[in-house]
């Protein structure tokens, strides 16, 4: 099918466009890539063709150097992109800089400089609570409801949807086990979560405040945050988490610039507690955004997380990483937290659809507490475009394969 030639309603149409980065069949170069309908589009070779001031941007084997570039210049290579693939006139000169997306091969979109994630989903945090502290008389710690709650992650192990995720080994100990033993993670898990893109950094020392969200942040992705509960769950006091989570975060393959999640924005929930200065959005633009998540385990739908309700936006999480005037560098992750609902069907983590595993999951293939070798995770979204379309988000996806083998040795 011509790359021009898309379904009604295709949720990848002009409307949307997200980067991504690709190669060709038995070639190691890298070149920046739009979606359009199953196609992807050379965009550095269509930005010469056409003689765009852009080209160099979109002919790098990142997205690092758009990224960088800023808010006028992502409009206005936005605004090119979608004259490029709507305006007849350009269909001789594009068409054939298409590219079927069976016939090639995605990379990790750009440079992961840093990478932080967030715990902001207030049903989340609630039912983590009532696993864990099933006798406190507020399962919320005191400071949930005044400031994001976040952790440092790991750059370097930021890996693109389609990548096998490796069981993790480590410590790990029952409350009646005497002593901790050490062995593969038997309690492998999910996290449902969106991913936010910095592009333009800050300079250390200066705070980004909620109304320049935008000027930094250049877009978003689905993102599973994997977790080794049972790792977790032995290192995590006094500092939090390490291991467990350390090991691997998947990524999707395609940014989804903000633009194209106008029609998507929404208020976020009402907000319970008096805020900081730094973190009052009473008086902004509606901050959260209307994605409507899915996730998938073997190919069975286990849950739909709605991430509109999420308690703390991604405006709020910037200006809360930064308000200490820890800098902004382009590339820079930072992760939702984990996305659930109010509803058993909208948890985003195999910790809370199993209550901890004491109600495991009835799949077709059998009963699931935690993931098994083997099983197979896809989180997929969408969310309310212009004038009734949707705006699909790359899904991203990871197989579990065994554990890291042998033990650590010295020298």
């Amino acid at each position: 099918m011509p790359p021009f030639d898309l379904p009604e309603g295709d949720p990848f149409g002009p409307h949307n466009l997200p980067y991504g980065v690709f190669s060709l069949p038995g070639s190691t170069e890298r070149t920046v890539g739009v979606r359009l309908g199953g196609h992807v589009l050379d965009a550095g070779a269509a930005a010469r063709a056409l003689g765009s001031p852009h080209a160099g941007l979109l002919a790098s084997p990142t997205l690092d150097p758009l990224l960088a570039a800023g808010r006028t210049t992502w409009s206005q290579v936005r605004r090119a992109l979608t004259e490029w693939v709507t305006d007849p006139a350009h269909r001789p000169t594009v068409e054939p800089l298409f590219h079927p997306l069976s016939d090639v091969t995605l990379h990790l979109p750009f440079q992961v400089a840093d990478y932080v994630d967030f715990y902001s989903s207030e049903h989340h945090a609630r039912n983590a609570g009532a696993i864990f502290r099933p006798d406190a008389g507020d399962v919320l710690l005191p400071n949930w409801k005044h400031l994001p709650i976040g952790y440092h992650g790991r750059a370097g192990t930021v890996v693109v949807s389609g990548t096998d995720v490796v069981r993790p080994s480590g410590q790990r100990k029952a409350p009646d086990e005497p002593a901790p033993v050490f062995g593969p993670s038997v309690r492998l898990d999910i996290e449902a979560e969106v991913g936010f893109v910095v592009g333009v950094p800050s300079r250390q020392g200066s705070p980004v405040a909620l109304a320049d969200f935008r000027e930094h942040v250049f877009g978003l992705c689905l993102l599973n945050d994997w977790s080794a509960r049972d790792l977790q769950a032995w290192e995590y006091v006094p500092l939090g988490p390490f291991l467990a989570k350390s090991f691997a975060t998947s990524v999707s393959a395609w940014i989804t610039p903000l633009e194209a999640l106008e029609s998507a924005r929404v208020a976020p929930p009402e907000r319970t507690h008096p805020l900081l200065p730094y973190l009052d959005d009473a008086a902004a633009e509606p901050g959260g955004y209307d994605l409507r998540i899915s996730v998938t385990l073997n190919g069975q739908v286990i849950s739909d997380p709605p991430f509109s309700t999420m308690y703390w936006t991604a405006a709020q999480q910037l200006a809360h990483l930064t308000v200490n005037g820890a800098s902004l560098r382009t590339g820079d992750l930072y992760g939702s937290g984990t996305v659930s609902g109010p509803h058993p069907h909208e948890r985003g983590s195999l910790l809370e659809l199993t209550w901890n595993g004491r109600d495991p999951l009835e799949l077709p293939d059998g009963k699931r507490t935690f993931l098994e070798d083997g099983d197979v995770v896809t989180l997929s979204a969408w969310a309310p475009g212009p004038d009734g379309t949707r705006v699909g988000l790359g899904e991203v996806t990871g197989q579990v394969s065994g554990q890291v083998s042998g033990q650590v040795t010295a020298g």
